[in-house]
């Protein structure tokens, strides 16, 4: 079902009417009266009806509100001009919010893409932008969008995982912006059946479960030193490699084989090594001399 538009007219303009058939009918009443007609006590009564009918398809809209316009169960349209209308008489008018509300979803224990419990939970910023589907073609359109939150959560969580030192994964940690659209274009494919547009999802709560959270937090520092140790030697093998090549070239200075793989390891000892190093003095070539 789709949202249409109401028949509606302005609410002072049909208060003129009302008090116009108010007073022809008056006018009628005291007619048959004073003058003993019966079809005037009829008239007037028949005009007081139709301005009692009038009277209540009387509604007010209010700013960022709708009115749905029911006719003995069949929907007959949405106002949603802010004032004050009438429209169909005997008509039930339901009204909704157009107001954006947000929706703090619970914190959620999931399996992340590896396998490991976490916890998440996320903020959903929607509104209402068709009145017909979020009243008729779901129940209860609130908790409709707070159920397929979580299930959005709990579906997005399990497709990445938590963390990874590899810069080119995506993951729950590190790329919270990707997730959170993400999660956006799915939460909109499942609430665009209730009527409901959402504005924005943002992840507000991540981290692993409390059963692991410790040994996570090794596994992170382990990787991290294993990372930073990974940079370390890949920049001293290059320090290295332009040290041998500058003392050669600047120098004309040849290095025997041995040589070079003395002082290779000499230098990637005090490079990498994260205490301070003394320097060994090797004379031996020169006693050997005398």
């Amino acid at each position: 079902m789709r949202e249409k538009r109401a028949i509606y007219i302005n609410g002072y303009a049909g208060i003129v009417s009302l008090v116009v058939l108010a007073l022809v009918g008056l006018f009628f009443f005291y007619l048959g009266m004073w003058q003993a007609k019966v079809w005037a006590l009829f008239l007037s009564i028949f005009l007081w009806l139709i301005a009692l009918l009038l009277l209540s398809s009387a509604t007010v809209v209010s700013p960022n509100q709708a009115k749905v316009i029911l006719f003995f169960g069949q929907y007959l349209g949405t106002i949603r001009e802010n004032g004050f209308f009438l429209t169909i008489p005997l008509a039930q008018k339901m009204t909704v919010s157009l107001k954006v509300r947000n929706f703090n979803s619970s914190v959620l224990k999931v399996n992340d893409l590896d396998g490991n419990p976490i916890e998440i939970s996320a903020v959903v910023v929607f509104k209402v932008i068709d009145t017909a589907k979020a009243l008729f073609d779901v129940a209860y359109y609130q908790d409709f969008v707070e159920i397929q939150s979580e299930t959005a959560i709990r579906h997005i969580a399990s497709q990445y995982p938590y963390d990874t030192f590899n810069d080119d994964d995506l993951t729950l940690r590190g790329n919270t912006t990707a997730v959170s659209d993400e999660l956006k274009k799915e939460l909109q494919e499942r609430l665009a059946v209730a009527g409901v547009e959402v504005i924005e999802t943002r992840l507000n709560h991540l981290a692993y479960a409390t059963e692991i959270a410790s040994a996570m937090l090794q596994r992170q520092q382990a990787r991290a030193i294993l990372s930073a140790r990974q940079t370390i030697v890949e920049g001293a093998v290059t320090i290295t490699q332009m040290a041998l090549e500058q003392i050669e070239e600047g120098q004309e200075i040849n290095f025997t084989d041995d040589r070079k793989v003395q002082l290779i390891n000499n230098l990637l000892v005090s490079i990498i090594t994260d205490k301070g190093t003394q320097p060994v003095i090797n004379t031996g070539d020169m006693k050997d001399r005398k």
